[in-house]
């Protein structure tokens, strides 16, 4: 019997620097989604939460808080590009290029620009990437690059977590 440790996403040597990532799911954001996070967040912009006040903008409706939608194809991006990260170490150039709104469905995808070892933690790399956002239209939403520390596959920091039953195993 072998025994498979919980474990997912990619560490440094998985990365190769040209490689795209389509990330495998989409979200569909609801209008709970966007009225909850923009009231959450206190962003007092009617034109995320009053439809009668939004129907005026030049959108005519209610759009998404882009502070939402940044953070679902973030997400969205995690299981292939961070899953494994030890921290984010910074986003460069976000940029928002369409509307979302509610009832949108996001999707993302990220190509490795760049990697280099770590010079003050020998168990980590780092790893940039340019992430894109897409609507169910295939619109591009928004767009970033992102540089991330991610743990290389022989650390230690990552494994063993996972208790032993006091039952004993499986």
């Amino acid at each position: 019997m072998t025994v498979h440790e919980p474990s997912i996403g990619r560490y440094y040597e998985d990365f190769t620097i040209g490689d795209v990532y389509q990330h495998p799911m989409g979200r569909t954001i609801g209008e709970s989604d966007n009225t909850w996070f923009t009231l959450l967040t206190m962003n007092t912009n009617q034109n995320h939460f009053n439809a009668h006040f939004a129907a005026r903008a030049p959108t005519g409706k209610i759009i998404v808080n882009s502070g939402l939608s940044v953070a679902i194809v973030l997400g969205l991006s995690v299981i292939d590009v961070s899953q494994t990260a030890i921290m984010n170490l910074g986003w460069d150039g976000i940029k928002l290029t369409h509307p979302v709104f509610v009832g949108d469905t996001l999707y993302a995808e990220s190509k490795v620009t760049g990697k280099r070892e770590s010079k003050s933690r020998p168990y980590a790399g780092i790893v940039t990437c340019y992430t894109r956002g897409l609507n169910q239209d295939g619109d591009e939403v928004m767009s970033w690059t992102r540089t991330v520390m991610v743990y290389k596959r022989d650390a230690p920091h990552d494994k063993g977590y996972f208790p032993q039953a006091k039952t004993g195993p499986l």
